[in-house]
């Protein structure tokens, strides 16, 4: 479980201060959504060049230089290949033929070992499942919506990816993990992260002019955002993981590949809650009185609705006793 965020400005009237602190205070936000390392992208002279530590957000200096026009960040919950090597945080780099790129992912692929023998993938140090997204996407010319979405539709399992070309095109590929997308027209200036409430507190901090509008991003979608602003959309085909031996009396194979994530989901909060002074109890009690994982993780965010939404699961549950 981890996060992403980053912006992409396009008529350059933010100056590179503003941009820094935005960054800064979506990257702590982020730590919401994994400590374990926090890395970002960025495109000088024509190259990504990308900086990350096995740290958390708030003990990390995030810099780029005055004329970035876009960023694509990282907050990592670990969960295959350890932080501690380098090698294994995002963003990771990546090459199309001439054209060069970083990637950042939230989420898990359950077929990375599949797709490295199927598609005959290079070996690599790398240990993460993510990589294998960025070695998919090596194997195309150039890095478009096509070679993106023949990516997409490999990979097997929970996903949201953020891709950053070397001429500042930003592309945002929505699987079924969450992503929140804020536009700025007056500004011209797009920020995203994995959760409403991440945008919003960092928002709170930095002031922006300007009204902003939420983009739609909807599951199985490949947003592709131009270095001057335009939008395009194209979708792809999402795959579940799921494999026949859990169907052997014709189950619903989206259904339960929904209900294996989310558990997955579950298990995950209540392994890091207590990070936030909330225990496991506390985390059981909200499920069982009917909040999600996601609506949770948001809570988490916030102290003081956390304890009231325990608070009232307590009095919920001595009622129905």
């Amino acid at each position: 479980m981890c996060a992403v965020f980053g912006f992409l400005d396009y008529k350059e009237k933010v100056s590179n201060a503003v941009l820094k602190k935005l960054i800064h205070y979506l990257s702590v936000a982020a730590e919401v959504r994994g400590t374990d390392a926090t890395g970002i992208a960025y495109v000088r002279d024509s190259s990504i060049v990308t900086y990350k530590k096995p740290k958390p957000a708030h003990k990390v200096k995030l810099f780029f230089p005055r004329d970035t026009r876009a960023v694509i960040g990282h907050t990592r919950f670990t969960t295959q290949g350890s932080e501690k090597r380098n090698c294994n945080n995002h963003p990771f780099e990546g090459h199309c033929g001439t054209e060069s790129f970083a990637l950042a992912h939230n989420g898990v692929l359950y077929n990375d070992r599949e797709l490295r023998r199927e598609q005959h993938l290079p070996p690599t140090p790398i240990e993460t499942d993510t990589y294998v997204a960025v070695q998919l996407l090596e194997q195309g010319q150039q890095l478009d919506t096509e070679n993106i979405k023949r990516m997409a539709e490999l990979v097997e399992g929970s996903f949201v990816f953020t891709i950053l070309k070397n001429d500042n095109t930003l592309f945002l590929v929505k699987g079924n993990n969450p992503l929140t997308v804020y536009h700025f027209p007056t500004l011209g200036l797009y920020v995203y992260a994995s959760t409403k409430s991440i945008l919003d507190n960092a928002l709170k901090k930095v002031k922006l002019n300007g009204k902003c509008c939420e983009v739609d991003a909807s599951e199985s979608e490949i947003l592709e955002i131009a270095p001057n602003g335009k939008l395009n959309r194209s979708d792809f085909e999402m795959q579940y993981y799921i494999h026949t031996m859990f169907n052997p009396y014709n189950w619903n194979y989206l259904n339960y590949a929904k209900w294996w994530e989310a558990d997955e989901q579950e298990e995950l909060l209540l392994e890091y809650c207590g990070t936030f002074g909330v225990s496991e109890e506390e985390v059981e009690l909200l499920l069982e009185v009917g909040y999600d994982p996601d609506e949770i993780e948001e809570l988490l965010m916030d102290t003081a609705a956390m304890e009231e939404a325990i608070s009232e699961a307590k009095t919920l549950l001595q009622c129905e006793a």
